[in-house]
């Protein structure tokens, strides 16, 4: 067969396995234990009643098991902001594949420790287990909503003689149920991993380095679908079966520590980071498909001499170096509206839209795996659109879309007491809200510290990404009951503002990066940061120091 005919199919094959290995127990683990959690709710608060009485012979007070379970879900998360500290260190120290094999030891760990929990009659192993695997997950922060709170709430007020169709016309029974489902969906905030767009990303040709990358994000909500899936109470979401549940976090990690070490490393870190040219070429050769990377292999040398003598940048640098203001600025400021962009309140009031439009409190949970579809599907067509429309295209689109559609949710929910359809116009702009989400921000936000910086300032890049991230959920936390109090059904015109003002700087600041390769980028960021001179300085890459470490 000739050589032009069995490349492509080859090339295919090695990025596809490559994609998968890195991708099921990256951040399919991240979306699947942030879904499976949602399933066992009730369940594990029986247990620690349970637990605590066959301890003290007496039962623990409602507001004391609401404390233990806020404690199990909020150890994920924490867990994962010391994953996102370490994700930096780990990946220049072990290299990016390693990195992703060594976190499947926290897997290993959590699942062991989920499995014996019941058995062994301890909470504190759940509590341990989460906090392993939010270390394991290691990146970028997400929500999901968590329908048995919201379904077992409105058990609880219709429970007390009240009408629901009465009530939620006066509203009432709507923002007491949003109040308390938020606060538990603050909790579930987690992180994803951080070294998998950066290893994906430096691994792909420049053509297709942004559909790759993007496959982040689905992966993202294949494992947010597929645990809302298994969660099901007919399948491992009932009573007796949520410790194997929760143990099955074993199975894509198991999957990934059993096929990522039969595929090559990034070719850029063996070569700028290692020195390792021939490694670097049979890397580029099991990639590519072909013996002939030649022309890769200089461009990837001429990337590397622009950064010979340098040092890795810590977090703290890349805020002092005037030739990444515009690298930084972009990063904080997308990141920030990511999160700030009103994403997670559409998730919060998801249960209840439902609730309101008519669905029945035992069918919501079918609903909210349409809200994961959704997800799923807008990501596979981000991945598909992005190498044909651009990076900036679909920010800018997504963005729009959302204001637009938040506009909308607000004139409806403005309405639903005086219009009989409304409710129904509420529930149709919550999945157009989210599929508008995931076509651009979900997944070319993440993407944006893999192509905006070189090789020394990446890892410290997803560093900053990450904690920027932990500080727009507190944020978000703390002034989302505040938000909601005052301004009532308007409360969606703040994040319509922040989505007009991501489209903005997108539109008008952010560079396009599509078909370019990471040389070009950072030839292209010099002269936007040095617009004023006229021949500018030089771009040689990053400051020239010593030391190689972090």
């Amino acid at each position: 067969m000739p050589a032009s005919s069995w490349r492509p199919a080859v090339q295919g094959r090695v990025l596809l396995l490559t994609i998968c290995a890195a991708g099921i127990g990256g951040t399919f683990q991240f979306g699947y234990n942030l879904s499976i959690i949602n399933a066992p709710t009730l369940h594990i608060q029986e247990f620690t009643n349970e637990t605590w009485r066959a301890r003290t012979g007496r039962l623990l007070p409602d507001h004391q098991v609401l404390l233990v379970w806020s404690l199990i879900v909020a150890l994920y998360p924490l867990g994962g902001l010391f994953g996102a500290l370490l994700a930096g260190p780990l990946a220049i120290t072990l290299g990016r594949k390693k990195s992703l094999l060594v976190n499947n030891a926290f897997v290993v760990a959590a699942a062991i420790l989920f499995g014996f929990s019941r058995k062994a009659g301890s909470f504190e192993m759940l509590m341990l287990g989460r906090l392993l695997m939010g270390v394991s997950a290691g990146g970028r922060l997400r929500v999901l909503t968590t329908w048995q709170l919201a379904s077992s709430r409105v058990s609880d007020l219709t429970g007390k003689d009240r009408d629901r169709d009465s009530e939620s016309k006066e509203g009432v029974l709507i923002p007491e149920l949003i109040r308390h489902q938020f606060c538990h969906i603050l909790f579930m905030k987690s992180v994803s991993m951080s070294v998998q767009p950066m290893y994906l990303g430096e691994s792909a040709p420049k053509e297709l380095r942004g559909a790759v990358a993007m496959t982040s994000a689905v992966f993202t909500a294949l494992g947010i679908v597929t645990g809302q899936v298994v969660g099901l109470r007919e399948l491992l979401g009932g009573p007796q079966a949520w410790p194997l549940l929760l143990a099955s976090c074993l199975v894509p990690g198991a999957v990934q520590l059993a096929s990522l070490p039969l595929l090559p490393e990034s070719p850029r870190y063996l070569l700028i980071d290692r020195g390792d040219t021939e490694a670097c070429r049979a890397a580029l050769q099991r990639l590519r498909g072909t013996r002939d990377v030649a022309e890769e292999l200089e461009e990837l040398e001429r990337e590397g001499a622009a950064c010979q003598g340098c040092r890795t940048q810590r977090p703290w640098e890349l805020f002092q170096h005037r030739a990444l203001r515009r690298q930084v600025t972009s990063l904080v400021v997308l990141g920030s509206a990511m999160e700030l962009c009103g994403n997670d309140t559409v998730y919060a009031y998801a249960s209840s839209v439902f609730w309101e439009a008519g669905v029945p409190g035992e069918k919501v949970q079918y609903a909210i795996i349409g809200t994961g579809g959704c997800e799923l599907l807008s990501a596979i067509v981000s991945c598909v659109v992005i190498e044909k429309l651009g990076r900036r295209l679909l920010l800018v689109g997504g963005y729009g879309l959302m204001a637009g559609w938040a506009s909308v949710f607000t004139a409806a929910l403005c309405l639903q007491s005086s219009l009989p359809g409304m409710p129904y116009l509420a529930v149709a702009c919550v999945f157009a809200f989210i599929l508008s989400f995931g076509i651009g921000p979900a997944g070319v936000t993440g993407i944006l510290a893999t192509e905006l910086f070189d090789q020394t300032a990446r890892p410290a890049a997803y560093v900053i990404c990450g904690v920027l991230m932990w500080t727009m959920l507190f944020l978000v936390g703390l002034g989302f009951p505040f938000i909601m109090e005052g301004l009532s059904h308007f409360l969606y015109v703040p994040f319509l503002g922040v989505c007009v003002c991501g489209a903005i700087y997108a539109g008008l600041f952010l560079p396009e990066t599509k078909g370019k390769s990471f040389l070009e980028i950072s030839e292209e960021l010099h002269r936007l940061n040095f617009p004023w001179r006229a021949q500018g300085p030089a771009w040689r890459g990053p400051e020239v120091t010593e030391s190689t470490e972090l």
